[in-house]
């Protein structure tokens, strides 16, 4: 192959990779899970102008919307049914699907439809409270479908499911940590047949069996391989079978009760930023863990703890190599993932609420809704700098995304899309 041919493929790869990332956010916390969009120009301030369009979501849902080539699929409980809906990029629904009765949620900012949904452009993958676990082809025919809870047993934790399906190339992947038999398990994802299933239980304190994290995806010397958070250990999982490649402890060596795992880690480079504890009870906890090795690392792997920050609902986001954590009670660190320090931290303005939505990073700026509906939109310089607050005069739970120079928040009884007319 001539030299210049070889250049031309690999540009116009590289291209469609970036395209890629800019037109689609097929997955819970993003492209590359952590919570950022790296291409695109975003509002910082809007009024009515800025607002392209606004739906009303039938029902209550608190999952974040997916977008695959500018067709958007949310999940929610409409008329007491686990509901897949589909919009076009004009904001009009272009399919809805209903897949059984829904279980509700139990908490006020809880649904049965917590669960995000996430694709690989040729199917949509769902999960609900209820068990009800599903794939549907983009049209919105179901590909098939089964209910987990039914299958493996029911559901043991106080409050609504929260861990949403991950794909890896072959499969989709659900955890599923509770006071239960904890299990984790690879669905293929032409079929819905088993590929594979490992148990995955911990001894823990009160409540710290009962997680509702999301996995992450990640390569493991050249293969692909699972991140687990839940039951107070971080393990790593081979994603072709399941088994464990390494684990971390002690994370709660004090015993503290009522420490489930909520917010999900993110990764940053060779680094796991791992929330522990309780903002909300003022108990925080934060931890980096270096991915690799095998067996028991926790000795050799913890590179650092904090105890005076690290959320309990949102979770962490990593952008050019920083991770930006938003805690429930309204503080916010920029932190070096490597050692745990600070560049910068602050606290947003009191308001009624706490924080539940997980922070997005776009555009070289941090948004971070607060449970009353405020979005305050940072600056990423080396301080503490809020530029804008927008009242969205609803509740905000779930967490907003960026794509092709629109954002996109869900409301209590909305879906905005915000941008530049």
């Amino acid at each position: 192959m001539r030299p210049f041919t070889k250049r031309l493929i690999l540009i116009l790869v590289v291209t469609a990779q970036y395209a890629v990332a800019d037109i689609n956010w097929p997955r819970w916390r993003g492209p590359d899970t952590n919570g950022s969009m790296t291409t695109g120009q975003y509002p910082v301030q809007w009024d009515s102008e800025e607002v392209l369009w606004k739906t009303a979501i039938p029902g209550k849902g608190c999952s974040t919307p997916i977008v695959w080539d500018k067709k958007i699929y949310l999940t929610t409980g409409a008329d007491r049914f686990d509901t897949v809906i589909a919009l076009d990029w004009s904001g009009q629904q272009i399919w809805q699907r209903r897949l059984g009765s829904e279980v509700a949620g139990k908490h006020t900012n809880g649904s049965g439809s917590n669960p995000s949904a996430t694709t690989d452009g040729s199917a949509v993958f769902v999960f609900f409270k209820s068990g009800n676990f599903a794939a549907l082809e983009l049209d919105g025919t179901i590909r098939w479908q089964t209910n987990l809870f039914k299958r493996y047993g029911e559901d043991k934790r106080f409050w609504d499911f929260g861990t949403s399906p991950v794909l890896t190339k072959k499969d989709v992947v659900m955890a599923h940590m509770h006071d239960g038999e904890s299990w984790l398990a690879a669905f293929d994802k032409a079929t819905g047949e088993v590929s594979w299933k490992v148990p995955r239980n911990y001894e823990t304190p009160v409540e710290g069996r009962q997680g509702y994290s999301t996995p992450i995806v990640f390569s493991h010397k050249g293969a692909e391989a699972l991140l687990v958070w839940g039951g107070h250990h971080l393990t790593a999982h081979d994603a072709a079978n399941g088994k464990i490649i390494w684990s971390c402890r002690d994370f709660n060596p004090e015993g503290t009760r009522l420490w489930p795992t909520v917010a999900s880690p993110v990764i940053a480079g060779t680094v796991a930023v791992v929330p522990c504890g309780r903002d909300d009870r003022r108990q925080p906890r934060l931890h980096g863990i270096r991915l690799g090795g095998s067996g028991d690392v926790t000795r050799t792997h913890r590179l650092w703890k904090r105890v005076d920050t690290g959320p309990f609902i949102p979770s962490p986001a990593e952008y050019q190599g920083r991770v930006y954590v938003t805690c429930d009670r309204g503080r916010i660190d920029c932190i070096d993932p490597v050692t745990g320090e600070d560049f910068w931290s602050g606290v947003f303005p009191k308001g009624k609420g706490k924080f539940y939505a997980s922070p997005l990073m776009a555009g070289g700026h941090l948004y971070a809704a607060s449970e009353d509906g405020v979005i305050f939109v940072l600056s990423l310089n080396d301080k503490f700098e809020i530029i804008s607050q927008i009242d969205m005069k609803d509740r905000i739970i779930a967490s907003p995304i960026a794509i092709s120079d629109r954002l996109l928040i869900r409301t209590l009884h909305h879906l905005f899309c915000i941008g530049n007319r």
